[in-house]
């Protein structure tokens, strides 16, 4: 189990390859190198933040912990919903108030398409390499004339290419859009034979199994939970295998472990099921390697 106290964390200036003031704080991350690669970061964002009509060749879930994001035709994400954007999917633009500064939490994972996840040290490398050949503009590389290669490309993309040294081939969409759950809406459900625990499912994704969910814990209850599972408190204080959590408190519980939480007062929390991908195989062809 790793645990990481969320409000201890200092505001970071992010990578800026969508333009605005952007911070964030890396809550949690996995195995580089990993098909099953992840990170779960807090971002803040400000100013002129854009992001043109895109898609990823990975998955994301996003928790809007405050203010608001407008995606255009495919909906807002206010205060409180999980957002769901599946891989290959297009998506956005995004954008926000100029004046308001949206915090939102991101889990961004290797999907079941087998085209991993590149690391926030990766990005970084790649975004450096790229300076020289161009400009990052409202979520676009733009390539200098003199320079080969297509003209105009997603940021991300662009880096993703440059690191793998290879291009990218985006996985066919399972989705023919992002998922936005306002979890207000659901009614909490007993867990079955868990006295005092409680849970809304908000959904299940893909043959892997990509799952989101709010548990809640009244005062002295007891409940276990099994990897490979991510949790991050909202709301309550108490214990999980002696060690105190707290508001933004985040669990990380890997494949073939558990962890017993113990709530003080009645508490809350994200649960983040990561995409079972054992045994796949990546895209380029080599058998797969995924995290304990």
């Amino acid at each position: 189990m790793k645990i990481v106290q969320g409000e201890e964390l200092q505001w970071q200036r992010g990578l800026e390859h969508r333009g605005g003031i952007f911070h964030n704080r890396l809550l949690m991350e996995g195995e580089p190198g990993t098909v099953d690669n992840f990170q779960l970061s807090m971002g803040r964002m400000g100013g002129a933040f854009f992001s043109p009509r895109h898609r990823h060749n990975f998955e994301q879930i996003r928790f809007q912990l405050d203010g608001e994001l407008d995606f255009a035709r495919d909906g807002r994400m206010k205060t409180g919903m999980v957002g769901y954007f599946p891989e290959g999917m297009f998506y956005g633009p995004q954008s926000q108030d100029p004046e308001g500064t949206p915090i939102t939490i991101v889990l961004q994972m290797g999907g079941a398409s087998g085209s991993g996840y590149l690391s926030r040290a990766e990005v970084k490398a790649g975004m450096d390499a790229l300076q020289p050949e161009g400009e990052f503009k409202d979520g676009v590389f733009r390539r200098h004339k003199d320079v080969p290669g297509k003209r105009n490309v997603d940021g991300y993309q662009a880096i993703w290419e440059h690191v793998n040294r290879r291009p990218m081939v985006y996985p066919k969409p399972r989705y023919s859009r992002p998922f936005m759950m306002d979890p207000e809406n659901y009614i909490w459900a007993p867990v079955e034979g868990a006295a005092g625990v409680a849970e809304k499912l908000l959904g299940v994704f893909t043959e892997r199994r990509t799952e989101a969910a709010f548990l809640r814990l009244e005062p002295g209850a007891v409940h276990t939970v099994a990897g490979r599972t991510i949790l991050v408190v909202t709301k309550g204080s108490g214990t999980v295998e002696g060690q105190p959590f707290r508001h933004l408190t985040t669990i990380y519980v890997p494949r073939g472990e558990r962890a017993t939480f113990t709530a003080r007062e009645g508490s809350e929390m994200l649960r983040l099921g990561l995409p079972d991908l054992t045994g796949l195989q990546a895209i380029s062809g080599v058998t797969a390697v995924a995290a304990e």
